[in-house]
């Protein structure tokens, strides 16, 4: 898939090329003859290069089968622990995150099933993600289609946010388009975060490739992850916390970081950002999304599995199209352990906060809690839970 995305960026004109967009527009034509140039003589040549590396050198001895993950490899299983430690941090074995994942995909099993009756007409899981897999209404028709309704998204939970947080980013998120040569490869959405100088507002990318295959069903869960109240908000506020040092401000923990977007998916529904059934049966789809990744990404490094038992895995318990599972699939087998994060963190700042409301009961408050949970970063699971206690105790006075 690579070799293909850097086919399309090197048949396309140099002057088209993204890098060389400030020539177009500086009043310096040295300087934009030199940047041509310089793309032209250096940068192009060395993509090819790393192109026909790829095609020549990599592919050919590339794993195929069942041996595709870090099982394959020797000392793969030290690999993984390793990997799962940097993403999860939490001492957890890869036979206890697939069976954690299957927990949570026999709740979501249950959920996608009732949920399905008013929107679907069926509360049987196959049949409801049949439906949703396969009703043309669901989908968008054009990618305006798809781009307005995750604008007027963030829109809505733009102006929600004063009523279930203290503490705003001063940072804006604006919507993209994620660019054509990328977008038949790659996942349905993903955000950037601000320029730390301020001179770029957070981006929520979303993907318009063959919008047909974009269900409207998930977007709304999708868009609350992406940008506001999940990643844009935890990223710009840890941006903006002042004597932090850099790392601390700049990058952190992938489960408290995905962990969080994935709880803002829930607490959408409390803030009353959906609009109906049919989103919150897309918000549980994905919530199964997430609860399969455990069990895919531990299956493929750690349990023998092979690409299609983790295709068919997802196709089953997910509503996901054809299209993403593949793009999914790939993203585990290249990216080992950082799929794990998501529920993980997801359930312990859900943990958390129960522990929380049940200890203080008239005194919870939900804003100061996600102050709180956002007010240090993107602190490893263990911390947060130090945080949430200690913000308990000195509540409880």
């Amino acid at each position: 898939r690579a070799i293909v995305q850097l086919d399309a960026v090197l048949a396309a004109p140099i002057a088209e090329w993204a890098v060389c967009a400030p020539a177009k527009t500086s009043a310096w034509p040295g300087l934009a003859a030199a940047l041509v140039a310089l793309v032209k003589d250096t940068i192009a040549p060395a993509l090819a290069r790393y192109r026909d590396f790829l095609a020549r050198e990599i592919l050919p001895r590339g794993r195929t089968g069942a041996a595709e993950g870090l099982g394959g490899l020797k000392h793969g299983d030290i690999y993984y622990r390793g990997y799962i430690a940097a993403h999860v941090g939490n001492g957890q074995t890869p036979a206890e995150l697939h069976a954690i994942g299957l927990r949570e995909i026999a709740r979501t099993d249950d959920a996608i099933a009732s949920l399905g009756g008013t929107p679907l007409g069926t509360r049987d899981l196959a049949g409801a993600i049949a439906r949703l897999r396969g009703d043309r209404a669901l989908y968008f028709s054009s990618a305006p289609e798809l781009v307005a309704a995750a604008a007027d998204g963030l829109a809505r939970a733009r102006d929600a946010l004063p009523r279930w947080f203290g503490r705003l980013p001063k940072a804006d998120c604006v919507m993209r388009e994620i660019p054509a040569h990328e977008a038949p490869f790659t996942t349905i959405a993903y955000y950037r975060e601000p320029h730390y100088d301020g001179s770029k507002p957070g981006e929520y990318f979303v993907n318009t490739y063959q919008p047909e295959t974009r269900p409207r069903f998930e977007l709304a869960a999708l868009t609350f992850h992406e940008s506001i109240p999940g990643h844009h908000l935890q990223i710009a506020i840890a941006q903006e916390l002042g004597a932090l040092p850099a790392f601390r401000k700049l990058d952190g923990s992938t489960a408290f970081v995905e962990g969080w977007a994935l709880y803002t998916e829930r607490l959408a529904d409390q803030m009353g950002l959906y609009t109906s059934d049919l989103d919150r049966l897309g918000a549980a789809s994905y919530d199964a999304w997430r609860a399969s990744r455990l069990v895919v990404d531990t299956g493929i490094h750690s349990l023998g599995w092979t690409r299609a038992q983790a295709e068919d895995f997802m196709r089953l318990h997910t509503a996901l199209t054809d299209i993403n599972i593949s793009n999914e699939v790939d993203r585990y087998i290249g990216w080992p352990g950082q799929a794990l994060g998501y529920k993980v963190g997801q359930l312990e700042i859900l943990r958390l906060r129960a522990e929380a409301e049940a200890a203080l009961g008239a005194k919870f408050d939900l804003k100061a809690f996600h102050e709180v949970v956002l007010g240090a970063g993107a602190v490893t699971l263990p911390v947060l839970e130090q945080r949430v206690r200690a913000w308990i105790a000195r509540t409880k006075g």
